[in-house]
């Protein structure tokens, strides 16, 4: 059973700017949340917080030990990620698995056939000598859930995962992300397209620097909150200073 994730009084700052405000709550074991909110939000930051990437301005994430890596899978924005070493499908792959073979171990027969599994189960049979640098946007976003199938992670963190890649892919990849949350693993994916969350996600956090709501997403994205949203992000004050309330 994947671990609760606890908030608490959670505040964090990203490049000297505030951007996430005191935020309590608790992801439950097995749940799948969708952070959204409009951009700048700190839904982004938030994940990185929760990944252990990014420590807090005060507060802390708690139930999750982000040094037992094979716990937590986190995937970040494509964007973030460069595409220009010359390295393998196969080897990107392989790359999930490598707290099971150390950095020095070669990749043996069995490893190969759960890396062959994971490429068919994202749809890729057959690209395993591609060069990752060759693929489409979408091709690429499939090679890396199939890196987070062989990390086995029971916390998956997903940093806008359907942004720019086409249907097809993004409903494969939207049936993945079911298989996992049928499998008692935690999710929680950074997300526009609310009609998306909306069809897909049980759970939402709604985020505008401070928690707006968090609950069933049917009680989250409501039109007074998305109300409540839109005033708070058209009041943001880049160079505030971070609040010490709640401390």
């Amino acid at each position: 059973m994947a671990p609760a994730i606890s908030l608490d009084n959670l505040t964090l700052t990203y490049g000297k700017h505030p951007a996430v405000h005191h935020l309590r709550g608790v992801f439950q074991p097995g749940s799948m949340t969708a952070v959204v909110g409009p951009n700048g939000a700190g839904k982004s930051t938030l994940l990185k917080a929760i990944a252990g990437v990014l420590p807090p301005a005060q507060g802390r994430v708690s139930g999750i030990d982000v040094r037992a890596a094979r716990r937590l899978a986190y995937l970040p924005q494509q964007a973030e990620i460069d595409r220009s070493f010359p390295i393998s499908v196969a080897d990107t792959v392989a790359a999930g698995a490598w707290q099971q073979i150390g950095a020095f171990r070669g990749v043996g027969s069995e490893l190969r056939r759960q890396i062959d599994d994971a490429l068919h189960s994202v749809g890729l049979d057959g690209f395993q000598r591609r060069a990752v640098g060759s693929l489409s946007a979408g091709q690429f976003q499939r090679v890396l859930f199939a890196r987070l199938l062989l990390q086995s992670a029971s916390v998956i963190l997903l940093d806008e995962p359907f942004t720019a890649i086409d249907a097809r892919t993004t409903s494969d990849l939207i049936a993945l992300v079911k298989q996992w949350n049928g499998e008692s693993r935690t999710v929680i994916a950074v997300l526009h397209d609310f009609e998306q969350v909306a069809a897909f996600f049980p759970q939402t956090l709604l985020l505008a620097r401070e928690l707006i709501a968090w609950g069933p997403t049917g009680d989250v994205l409501t039109a007074e909150n998305l109300r409540v949203m839109r005033r708070m992000s058209e009041q943001w004050d880049e160079d505030a200073a971070i609040c010490m309330r709640g401390a």
